[in-house]
């Protein structure tokens, strides 16, 4: 097989990519060597950063759509995503791969990584978490191979991976399923540092729902990019239906935060005026109540323009939302213990290298393996 020859390798874009790449392995660099304390702001009353809450949290839902499109393909045969089944796959295996590269810079010494694989502490949430990203990042890859193989020529591999693909997607699944929820399992631990607009027993659930929410629409984003920048040709009616299931998910959301709204905290401490209560409100004004919205009307759910927009507000409001919860949720507890934070010039550099390097691969995957001919 031949590269794509209507994908250029080198253009203005790609270049400014990789010259971010390399400032960010730089950066990355001096903090592997010169500790966090000399690249981050981070300190004990915020142990997680900017990394935690973007790279990793948003970074794994991002990667959801691979799951909810394999799903729908290889196991309920729906045959109208098959076209874009290859793309999303990818994106959830660049988006795990860009979580462990956040994950390895993030944690005190960075070469103890693999360590959850050989201790086993199987009573922490966070080994469950570490585990999780492991087996699901294996998954991606088994899921993934066959667009190498076939780049190589490889028939039998291909053969041998198709063979067992339907299990695979089965197994990968009920990880991302898990590894979702799980991630929301972790902040159960902080019940008096987190605001009661965010923290409630049933938050695991709040991050399923939402990763579904922000996966379908990650899938439905960067198919359209493809489509305009890669020469990838999509049935609109692929994006009118991820938008139906992306309004049917945030319609379930919405019910979800409105009960913990009144059950667990209350709609005066949203509308207090405090920077908790309006990253709050500003969270569920991006990426639910417009989305629903514009979603509930006929006619913008079938303009694929207006549902790009929608798409880039989902987006957004989840990752509003996992850097709420990850650091804001969190701002009042903190600034009466007399800590504080904002992200250094460093960490912004480090998640933009990250976030680069997902995007050159993503081209360069499309350029060179057959991404779009499922």
């Amino acid at each position: 097989m031949e590269s794509n020859p209507n994908i250029k390798t080198w253009t203005p874009a790609t270049i400014v990519m990789v010259v971010l790449i390399i400032v960010g392995t730089v950066v990355a660099l001096y903090r592997i060597l010169s500790g966090l304390g000399a690249v981050t702001n981070m300190n004990d009353g915020y142990p997680w950063g900017f990394w935690l809450g973007l790279d990793v949290l948003g970074g794994v839902a991002m990667a959801a759509g691979g799951f909810i499109i394999a799903c729908a393909v290889y196991l309920f045969n729906w045959k109208k995503y098959r076209p874009i089944v290859r793309p999303a796959i990818l994106t959830a295996f660049l988006g795990y791969l860009m979580a462990v590269a956040a994950i390895f810079l993030d944690i005190g010494h960075p070469f103890r990584l693999p360590h959850p694989m050989v201790m086993w502490q199987y009573h922490s949430v966070m080994w469950v978490v570490a585990m999780h990203v492991i087996f699901y990042t294996t998954t991606l890859a088994l899921e993934f191979s066959p667009m190498l193989f076939e780049r190589l020529g490889w028939e039998k591999a291909r053969r041998a991976v198709g063979k067992v693909m339907v299990g695979a997607v089965i197994f990968g699944v009920m990880l991302s399923t898990l590894h979702q929820s799980s991630l929301g399992a972790v902040f159960l631990i902080a019940p008096s540092k987190m605001s009661p607009l965010w923290w409630d027993t049933k938050m695991p659930f709040h991050f399923l729902v939402s990763a579904v929410a922000m996966g379908l629409s990650m899938v439905s984003f960067e198919t359209m990019l493809s489509a305009k920048f890669l020469g990838h040709k999509v049935d609109k009616e692929i994006f009118f239906g991820l938008g139906r299931g992306v309004l049917i998910v945030l319609s379930f959301y919405l019910l979800l935060k409105l009960y913990q709204l009144f059950a667990v905290a209350s709609p005066g401490m949203a509308f207090d005026g405090s920077l908790e209560g309006n990253m709050y409100l500003l969270e569920m004004l991006i990426g639910v109540i417009l989305p629903i919205g514009l979603l509930s009307l006929k006619t913008v759910r079938t303009n694929v323009n207006a549902l790009f927009s929608i798409n880039m507000l989902v987006i957004t409001g989840v990752l509003l939302n996992r850097m709420n919860v990850c650091l804001f949720s969190m701002e009042s507890y903190n600034t009466w213990r007399g800590s504080a934070y904002s992200p250094s010039w460093m960490e912004f550099l480090v998640s933009l290298g990250i976030i680069s390097l997902g995007v050159f691969l993503y081209k360069m995957s499309a350029k060179h393996l057959p991404l779009f001919s499922h």
